[in-house]
């Protein structure tokens, strides 16, 4: 039974008749089968040429060695024939008939008779030098006063021509002129007024010359062969190295980036054809500028994602602004409503308590129980007004609009705070210094409440430092615009966790606090009431800086 073929084998004919189709199709082998082509006809054409050319130089050269031989002759008869010697003659002619560059020699009178044949003395060759035997007109077959030449085949139909040398001859027929001379020497046998004595065929043999020219044509077509494949090997080797390779690495390079490599360039080389050298730097001058171009739009992508998240966080933070304001604002309404409702009791209860007060000390009572009556009612006198200045900051912090502003001056007022509250600074033993080197601090605002929020920041201020602490009250101008008011202190700080909800309501940083978290708040929405803004920077166990931050007045 026959194995049937392995896969293994099929899949490399397929490989090669792939691979042979590719190359059939592609551009290097439309080159190589033009240079076939050419290769051919090049072939043919120096045959052609050199057919031609030699040729001629050929018949040249076997007319030459015609003439050459037929003037030895001649010259070698000339004598007896002078002389009309009849056994000298013959003697010569058979003389020249053993010269092996002589076949035959054959002598003719003036009528075309044969009178001397060198194949009497050769019975073995079977040519008739006879010719008017069978041609009535010797005249026909050659020119009567110019020498003839032709060149016979072994195998002629004329039997003068048929010889058993198995080699080409050459035949020269040369006319025997009758010449000054002959007609006047003593011994002269023709009268002056023939023009032709007779006549000399001479068969020269062609075997060597038609041997030199059968290894010389060899040689040369050998040669042309040669030439013309070592010819098609450069070009096919030029071609592949100065197309077909270039070639293969541009479509290596294109297809590499065509799979995402962007780094991938071709190698220039110096000895790259024009051609191809311009392609290779307009395929790498187009990846430049595709890389280029790849990375400014990642670039793009980049700030647009920056610019995307920033305006995310921006927007976030507006969000969590309106969050907190919209809070404030329902804090205040709240507050506002709770204020009024508990300010009247407030009222009564301190009016009350200051009543009862008065009547006891009216009162003729037990001196100990007396005073714990009046101790009792100071704590809740105390208390009272306690609870009534809570009230009286929900209805601050729920004041809105810009009633009572005017432009004012704010170093006065800054002044002016500084002198309210330096007293509390030395009591606690806290170093207050002021800074007000602002060149403008014209701002439209409201007095009582811009001392409100200064008071507020350094009473905070002064609960952070500890004894023998600093505080700083800064005004500058960070541009033409707006107006900084600094407090700077160097207290605990405030923990970074803290500082987004310091400003909330009720919020407060302060381990210990004594207040209800509403300072800060308050100082917020007076501050926003104003145009104004607030910064905070702090590091904790460094210091605060608290910036305050006014729109000047615009001239």
């Amino acid at each position: 039974m026959e194995q049937p073929e392995k896969p293994e084998k099929k899949g490399k004919i397929k490989a090669f008749v792939y691979k042979y189709l590719r190359f059939k199709s592609s551009i290097y082998a439309r080159v190589v089968y033009i240079i076939a082509i050419l290769s051919f006809f090049l072939f043919i054409a120096f045959g052609a040429i050199f057919n031609s050319v030699y040729g001629e130089y050929l018949d040249k050269v076997i007319r030459q060695r015609g003439n050459d031989i037929g003037s030895i002759i001649e010259g070698s008869l000339y004598y007896s024939m002078l002389k009309n010697d009849d056994a000298a003659l013959h003697s010569t002619l058979d003389i020249i008939n053993t010269i092996s560059g002589v076949d035959e020699v054959n002598l003719y009178d003036h009528e075309n008779e044969l009178v001397y044949s060198s194949l009497f003395a050769d019975t073995l060759r079977n040519s008739d030098p006879d010719c008017i035997s069978c041609h009535t007109d010797f005249n026909t077959m050659f020119s009567a006063n110019e020498k003839d030449y032709r060149i016979i085949d072994y195998h002629s139909a004329c039997s003068m021509s048929s010889t058993n040398e198995g080699h080409r001859q050459l035949l020269i027929r040369t006319p025997i002129l009758n010449e000054p001379s002959c007609y006047t020497a003593a011994c002269h046998f023709h009268s002056a007024d023939e023009e032709v004595l007779g006549s000399l065929i001479i068969k020269v043999p062609l075997e060597q010359l038609d041997t030199a020219v059968s290894q010389s044509s060899t040689e040369f077509f050998l040669l042309a062969a040669l030439t013309t494949f070592i010819l098609v090997l450069f070009l096919i080797f030029f071609t592949n190295n100065k197309i077909r390779k270039p070639l293969t690495a541009l479509i290596t390079a294109s297809e590499a980036v065509a799979q995402g490599d962007r780094n991938r360039r071709l190698e220039i080389k110096p000895n790259l054809l024009d051609d191809m050298k311009m392609v290779s730097m307009a395929f790498n001058n187009m990846l430049d500028n595709l890389d280029s171009a790849n990375k400014e739009l990642e670039n793009w992508s980049h700030q647009l994602e920056y610019k995307v998240q920033r305006k995310s966080e921006e927007l976030s933070e507006i969000q969590n602004e309106l969050i907190h304001i919209e809070r404030i604002a329902s804090l205040g309404k709240l507050s506002s409503s709770v204020a009024h409702e508990l300010n009247n009791p407030l009222s009564s209860i301190l009016t009350y308590t200051k009543l009862v007060s008065k009547k006891i000390n009216r009162m003729e009572l037990d001196e100990e129980l007396s005073g714990s009556l009046l101790k009792h009612l100071v704590v809740i006198e105390k208390e009272t007004k306690r609870c009534g200045e809570i009230v009286k900051g929900l209805m601050d912090f729920s004041r809105k609009g810009q009633e009572d502003f005017k432009d004012t001056h704010l170093h006065q007022v800054f002044k002016e705070t500084y002198d309210l509250i330096e007293h509390q600074m030395e009591m606690a033993n806290i170093h207050f210094y002021t800074d007000f080197s602002a060149a403008n601090d014209l701002v439209s605002c409201n007095e009582n409440q811009i001392k409100q929020v200064c008071v507020a920041l350094l009473v905070n201020a002064s609960e952070a430092v500890t004894e023998n602490g600093e505080i700083v009250m800064k005004t500058s101008n960070p541009d033409a615009e707006h107006l900084q008011l600094d407090i700077i202190d160097n207290g605990v700080g405030i923990p970074i966790q803290d500082i987004p909800h310091i400003f909330q309501p009720f919020f407060s940083a302060k381990r210990q606090a004594s207040g209800i978290g509403l300072g800060l708040a308050i100082v917020h929405g007076i501050v926003q009431s104003h145009k104004g803004r607030v910064d905070v920077e702090s590091e904790p166990g460094k210091g605060t800086t608290m910036s305050v931050i006014f729109p000047l007045v615009k001239n």
